[in-house]
């Protein structure tokens, strides 16, 4: 197997470590191959790759859809984030509950968000460019976000949030959301 998986205190979020070729030129890594995500008990399918590049403290969301809930599989190519899974999922017994990890172009991580979870992340680099694999496309319409300074959901920021922008910086609390405006554990 290429790669090794690690469950986290939320759960259905993994930490993916891929493995990395090394020599006097650089390195190598694949960043999705079906079969051996497969094998490790991660049959998605994928539809839509997205890239965004940000600077140092720049936060870019909690983002989530509803209701057409979105996997996502993340890491970073270039710099370092403070990257976090939020379960959104009302029915959850760990609703409300997140976890963060940092991502790196140093560590190759990558983080497996499920549908159900709110995701966002922060730069603490000076540059980072971060990639999503997603298991459903962008809809504008469903398109929603979770304050990140949400106090009831407690996110510890490393750095002084920076670069918000006006739909994050407008993003309700958690609590302020109506229930039948999250995903289920069911929908998921």
């Amino acid at each position: 197997m290429s790669q090794l998986i690690s469950d986290t205190p939320l759960g259905g979020v993994k930490l993916i470590q891929p493995r990395v070729f090394r020599d006097d030129r650089g390195w190598f890594m694949e960043n999705w191959r079906h079969e051996h995500y497969q094998a490790l008990g991660m049959d998605n399918h994928f539809v839509q790759t997205n890239s965004s590049h940000s600077t140092q403290g720049v936060i870019r969301g909690l983002h989530y859809q509803w209701p057409t809930p979105q996997g996502k599989l993340v890491w970073v190519s270039q710099g370092a984030v403070f990257d976090v899974a939020i379960d959104i999922r009302p029915d959850s017994e760990q609703f409300g509950q997140w976890f963060g990890v940092e991502l790196s172009d140093e560590n190759h991580q990558q983080l497996w968000i499920p549908p159900g979870f709110a995701h966002g992340f922060q730069v603490t680099s000076p540059r980072a460019t971060f990639h999503y694999q997603c298991t459903a496309p962008y809809r504008p319409d469903a398109d929603r976000a979770v304050a990140f300074d949400d106090p009831t959901i407690g996110i510890d920021w490393p750095l002084a949030p920076m670069g918000i922008s006006d739909k994050d910086a407008k993003a309700p609390r958690l609590n302020d959301i109506a229930p039948q405006h999250l995903p289920t554990c069911e929908s998921c």
